[in-house]
């Protein structure tokens, strides 16, 4: 795969994830949520501290270090991809790393801009792009926004449900809120795991043509 397939793909998802956080931003005040498809596709606006599907990590401190980790990540990840293209890796390996490169780029787009270029969003009022007064936020402190909401099952645990103390409660699937970035990085990671063994195929030393008769011959015994 080369070079310029690789960047055009992360090129493609990093203005998708962007331009849908800016309208998100933009339009949406903080909690607003509309279906999209039934009930079970919605778009629901929630900001988080930098970690994919909502998480959150260590408070402020933990923000920074969390943006830090994602900004050295980025910048290896660069590198890495260049290796896996100049070796000529495996096409979708390649597809993978990419995808959860152009995610992870993706939100630390947010963590490292979004406090600079927008104003607070609340759920009274919608942020605005370029405020007069500054920025909510200072450089690496901004949220990641959050979109994508997929409530497929809403019900309660049953009364003969193992443990006792979630009998009766809400339970919900699908209930975290992500973007496109987070998509992606999981998309990469599942199909990783999925088709590690396509990637990496392990060399039937008997079925190689080169070599030599009496080695094949060892690997039939063993």
């Amino acid at each position: 795969m080369k070079g310029r397939s690789v960047a055009l793909l992360i090129i493609l998802i990093l203005i998708a994830d962007q331009a849908l956080k800016f309208y998100i931003k933009t339009h949406y005040t903080l909690g607003e949520e509309h279906n999209v498809i039934g009930s079970w596709f919605r778009l629901h606006f929630v900001e988080n501290e930098g970690m994919a599907w909502g998480l959150k990590f260590g408070g402020g401190l933990g923000k920074i270090l969390l943006t830090l980790f994602r900004f050295v990540a980025v910048i290896l990840g660069t590198f890495y991809l260049h290796q896996i293209i100049k070796k000529k890796y495996h096409t979708g390996f390649i597809i993978c790393a990419s995808l959860i490169y152009a995610g992870a780029f993706g939100n630390l787009i947010d963590s490292m801009f979004y406090g600079l270029i927008f104003s607070s969003s609340n759920p009274f009022t919608v942020a605005t792009l370029f405020p007069a007064g500054g920025g909510y936020a200072s450089f690496f402190h901004g949220q990641v926004v959050d979109m994508l909401y997929f409530p497929i099952i809403h019900t309660q645990y049953p009364s003969w449900f193992p443990v006792k103390s979630w009998r009766g409660e809400e339970f919900e699937f699908f209930s975290p809120v992500f973007n496109l970035a987070d998509s992606s990085i999981s998309i990469g990671v599942i199909a990783l795991l999925i088709w590690q063994k396509k990637f990496f195929p392990k060399k039937n030393l008997a079925a190689t043509p080169d070599v030599a008769p009496e080695l094949k011959d060892e690997a039939r015994v063993i």
